[in-house]
């Protein structure tokens, strides 16, 4: 039944909300989102506890406020989200900012394959059609598989018809795949910012344990591909932006397990400086931190 239910809201996004002029598309999306916020579910109070970690001087009122925002900015990428398809090229070409973005340019260009790795924030689809559309580079990324298959299918196409070329997260396929992209010197979009299974690397993240994914540092090492770590965060603008962070290099000495483990936590510091700029910004309505996990996050 829940699977259903999901399944119907979100076919009533795409089908429904694609069509709606783009002002009442956004006023109708503060308006869930703030009746989403006073309820205090299960999602907000968890991202009020994820936020206390990026804010930790805020008082409650602050904090509450930022939630508030941080609601906001999570409906606003569902409604842009649910009617990017319908935009003009031209809207997506001027929708998106993108400070450094020379870093990624440069590195395609040079044929070495690139990872763009990404948190939880602003419109990550948004800026995967920007790619595609004003500058014209194709990339593959990595969908986690939903339930009803028929969810998951959606998304698929929903992405694909973006430019993307879209990978199932299980089935053990996936990695061989993205680096052979980027041995042919393609670009790899991952977002990054959560793994809780037993293959996330343990990183310290606002001055807690958290797990990160392993990919990115591992295809890294393996293809020589440019490891970059991405932010993105909406303003009071129609245009979001964002910025390329400095490359994440291989180590020089130690074992592979070591390496991913140091290239992993420089990807984690810098997802924290563009979080702590824009916690607002930073979707993650689920547990991320160890401390919170049943047990601690121990075995």
């Amino acid at each position: 039944m829940k699977e259903r239910v999901s399944e119907g809201l979100y076919g009533l996004g795409w089908s429904t909300v694609k069509r709606l002029p783009g002002p009442v598309a956004v006023a109708l999306g503060r308006r869930v989102a703030d009746t989403t916020w006073k309820r205090q579910g299960k999602g907000v109070r968890q991202l009020e506890a994820n936020l206390a970690r990026v804010v930790p001087e805020a008082g409650p009122e602050e904090l509450r406020a930022l939630s508030r925002a941080g609601m906001r900015s999570y409906l606003r990428y569902w409604m842009d989200s649910f009617r990017l398809q319908t935009w003009p090229e031209s809207r997506v070409r001027a929708g998106v900012s993108i400070e450094e973005i020379d870093r990624l340019t440069d590195g395609v260009a040079s044929g070495r394959g690139v990872i763009l790795a990404l948190p939880h924030m602003a419109n990550w689809d948004l800026a995967g059609a920007w790619l595609t559309t004003e500058l014209n580079i194709p990339f593959t990324t990595v969908a986690e598989r939903l339930k009803p298959e028929s969810l998951y299918d959606r998304f698929v196409s929903y992405r694909e018809s973006l430019g993307m070329e879209v990978l199932p997260h299980t089935g053990g396929s996936a990695f061989g795949t993205l680096a052979r992209r980027l041995r042919a010197g393609g670009l790899v979009a991952l977002v990054a910012d959560r793994d809780l299974s037993s293959s996330g690397i343990e990183v310290d993240f606002f001055g807690e344990t958290a797990r990160m994914p392993a990919g990115p540092a591992m295809l890294a090492q393996q293809t020589g591909a440019l490891l970059l770590p991405a932010t993105l965060w909406f303003d009071d603008s129609q245009v979001m932006k964002g910025r390329v962070h400095s490359p994440v290099d291989v180590p020089a000495e130690g074992t592979r397990a070591e390496r991913t483990a140091v290239m992993t936590q420089r990807v984690a510091d810098a997802f924290a400086a563009g979080i702590t700029r824009h916690p607002e910004d930073w979707h993650m309505l689920q547990r991320l931190w160890l401390s919170d996990l049943p047990g601690g996050g121990t075995a």
